[in-house]
Parts: C-alpha cells; sequence; structure tokens
C-alpha cells in the first residue's frame, strides 16, 4: 500500500514538473496582442573575416542563439550600423543565414534580406521561421570595410513570429577595423 502511494505521488510531482515545463515554453502575449520571447535569443558572438580598412573581400558573422525555451520561434533580426565613421554598405545577393556557427555551418536557411541604407539596417526574415533551441549564423558581405579605422558597432535585435511581434535587443556587435601600416 505504501508503495502504491509513494509511486502515485511520484508520478504526481512528474505529471507537475512537465506540465510546468511545457508552460515555460510557450510565449508571452499580452492584451493588446504582442507577443514576446518568453527567453529572449543569445548574440553569441560578432567577427569579421579581415579587419583592415578598405578590403573588398570581407565577411561579417553575427551568430546568435535561440534558446530551446524561447516560447516562439525566430521570424526576424535586424542589424543596425549605430558607430564608425563610415557607412557600411552590404552586398545582399551574396550575404545568407545558416543553421550553426561560422566554420561548422549546418544548412543554409531561406531567409529575405534587404536593406535600408538611410537608416543603416540590415532586415532578414527567416521563412520558415527558426526553432527554439537553433544557433543560427548570420553572414553579411559588405561591399567594401570601412575606409575609416576605428570601432564600429551594429545593434542586433529579434523578433519572434507574429504579426504584433515585440523586438528584443540582443546587444551590439563590434568590429574594428585598422590601417595596415606595414
Amino acid at each position: 500500500m505504501k508503495l502504491v502511494i509513494l509511486l502515485s505521488t511520484l508520478l504526481t510531482c512528474i505529471i507537475g514538473i512537465e506540465s510546468l515545463i511545457v508552460r515555460t515554453a510557450r510565449s508571452v502575449e499580452l492584451q493588446d496582442g504582442k507577443v514576446y520571447f518568453r527567453q529572449p535569443p543569445r548574440l553569441l558572438k560578432a567577427v569579421t573575416t579581415f579587419d583592415s580598412v578598405n578590403v573588398w573581400s570581407a565577411t561579417y558573422y553575427f551568430t546568435v542563439k535561440l534558446p530551446t525555451y524561447a516560447g516562439e520561434p525566430l521570424q526576424k533580426i535586424t542589424i543596425n550600423q549605430h558607430s564608425g565613421l563610415d557607412d557600411i554598405n552590404f552586398d545582399l545577393r551574396d550575404s545568407f543565414a545558416m543553421i550553426g556557427v561560422r566554420k561548422r555551418e549546418k544548412e543554409k536557411l531561406k531567409v529575405e534580406i534587404t536593406s535600408k541604407p538611410s537608416a543603416k539596417t540590415v532586415t532578414l526574415i527567416f521563412n520558415p521561421p527558426v526553432s527554439p533551441g537553433k544557433t543560427i549564423t548570420i553572414a553579411l558581405k559588405p561591399t567594401k570595410n570601412p575606409a575609416a579605422e576605428g570601432i564600429y558597432l551594429f545593434g542586433v535585435t529579434a523578433f519572434p513570429a507574429g504579426e504584433q511581434s515585440h523586438g528584443q535587443f540582443l546587444g551590439y556587435g563590434r568590429l574594428h577595423f585598422y590601417r595596415d601600416n606595414s
């Protein structure tokens, strides 16, 4: 009898924990219909393949981790140049996004990439949205590195799926460009 009660109690606890985990995985939706991530993505890294000024063949990589318990898939990312003496323009035809990290990519993602140069912003819309638990890397190809050396900051914002999604600012990707004095 004690064993049956103990097993019944244990099963009740397991079911309670399982429902808590399922509830945790759901997104947050406000009364006005705005959708938020329950656990926002993280900007893990921003790097460039070449850090010298005026280089034509560089690629800027931004790696983002969407947590397992994000609650919603990732629909859109914006990358906005916040600082730096020169405005950087991108060749969107050669830019792309992939599952995985640089040098260990798994698959390219279907993504629509647009740019608004006047706002210094690149927008990536994933179709289909990226599932929670994935790490993605965005590869942006500048037409060339800036002519002015210095630190350039790129703000990264992620949006969950949905028509009324609220963007979550993930932080700044920091790229430093140097003048080659050799």
